[in-house]
């Protein structure tokens, strides 16, 4: 009698998935980091900015039929390789812009190829859970925080040695394409049976829409706060480029480190409650960042906020995943639109009643979040 053997996973297909997550961490935070640096290159004000931040937003929720298009066609490794092989070409693009056309122009194919990317190693975390037959999710987007750490101190050690911005985001499309490839190409192909009668995009609806609103509430606020939190430091406590983008790296620290024990929390004291605690702990964490009393407060602000929305958008998904694809993706549509509306929201406010304001508002959300998250049913 034979028995079929199942070989092993290599070691470079084990970390190909946390790789690819860290890879969109590390372009979102750089991106993040040196948005200063890219407002003074051009000269623009806070509105010019936030037209800016909405064409990245409109070409990310743009983007979701197509990376679902993708997704189906090819599977989840070789849609991530082609959408990441967009980004990384992409990057130098932001710093080259010679004009707020052309920085809008990338800052939408930043937005569209982001989004592809992570429809697609969502789809690649989704499989191995089937596969593992165990939760895995929440590990994932804990490795994305590693990225959008190590983004963030990278982008303030640039900064801070007086490296320019084109050659800052060349040298990270040099470094990871290589990367990108091996592990794209590691994995399986995990392509599913083509359905012609799955829908591409979909909108919220019945009890999804209160999943909906909390996905939205915390795109806004996660948006934000990477957009702005650099340029709220150089403009109200003037510091240095290198010292900006450490701001959205304590959000990202604790982040991190938070959502490396939200399934703890969520199994003792239940989803909403956590959601529900960690958005309160963000507002007030946003209300010490916005008091200003100096750096490390500022910074500590930050930090909290980040730690109490670790949990919004693991739970979220998860919650909206339990009633099928379709389901999820409604939701993630509705939520991904925060991160189109949010940033250049805030862009308009600090134009017209300054940055503390915007940032207030942002505060003011995170109450929401607290108060849908405690009614939501659906979300246990």
């Amino acid at each position: 009698m034979s028995s079929v053997v199942i070989p092993a996973p290599s070691r470079l297909t084990r970390i190909a998935a946390p790789f690819l997550f860290i890879l969109l961490g590390v372009i979102y935070a750089s991106w993040a980091a040196r948005i200063p640096a890219i407002r003074d290159n051009l000269t623009l004000d806070p509105a010019q900015l936030g037209f800016v931040l909405l064409g990245a937003g409109i070409g990310a929720v743009t983007s979701f039929p197509l990376a679902a298009w993708m997704v189906d066609r090819f599977g989840g490794p070789r849609a991530a390789w082609y959408a990441g092989l967009g980004l990384l070409l992409t990057l130098p693009c932001l710093a080259l812009a010679p004009s707020l056309f052309w920085l809008i122009a990338a800052a939408f194919c930043l937005g569209a190829g982001s989004g592809c990317f992570d429809v697609a190693i969502n789809a690649i975390g989704t499989e191995q859970e089937r596969l593992a037959g165990r939760s895995t999710m929440s590990l994932l987007h804990a490795w994305f925080c590693v990225g959008t750490l190590s983004g963030a101190l990278l982008g303030a050690a640039m900064a801070g040695m007086g490296i320019t911005v084109a050659v800052h985001f060349s040298l990270i499309a040099i470094a990871m394409l290589p990367l990108l490839y091996l592990c794209a190409h590691s994995l399986p192909s995990m392509r599913a049976e083509r359905d012609p009668t799955r829908k591409l995009f979909a909108v919220a609806h019945g009890p999804l829409v209160m999943l909906g609103i909390i996905g939205f509430c915390g795109a806004v606020a996660e948006g934000s706060i990477a957009d702005w939190s650099g340029v709220f430091m150089t403009d109200r406590l003037h510091v240095h480029d290198g010292v900006a983008p450490l701001a959205f790296a304590g959000f990202a620290c604790l982040m991190l480190l938070a959502r490396l024990v939200c399934d703890r929390f969520k199994d003792r004291f239940g989803a909403r409650r956590v959601v529900a605690s960690g958005a309160l702990l963000a507002a007030a964490g946003l209300v010490i960042a916005l008091l200003a009393v100096n750096v490390p407060v500022t910074i500590a602000g930050f930090a909290l906020a980040g730690a109490g929305l670790a949990a919004v958008f693991p739970f979220v998904f998860s919650a909206a995943g339990r009633h099928g694809s379709t389901a999820l993706a409604a939701v993630a549509t509705f939520s991904y639109s925060g991160g189109l509306i949010g940033p250049p929201v805030i862009g308009f406010f600090a134009h017209h009643w300054g940055l503390s304001f915007g940032l207030c508002f942002v505060s003011v959300l995170a109450i929401g979040i607290a108060i849908a998250a405690s009614r939501a049913r659906w979300l246990e």
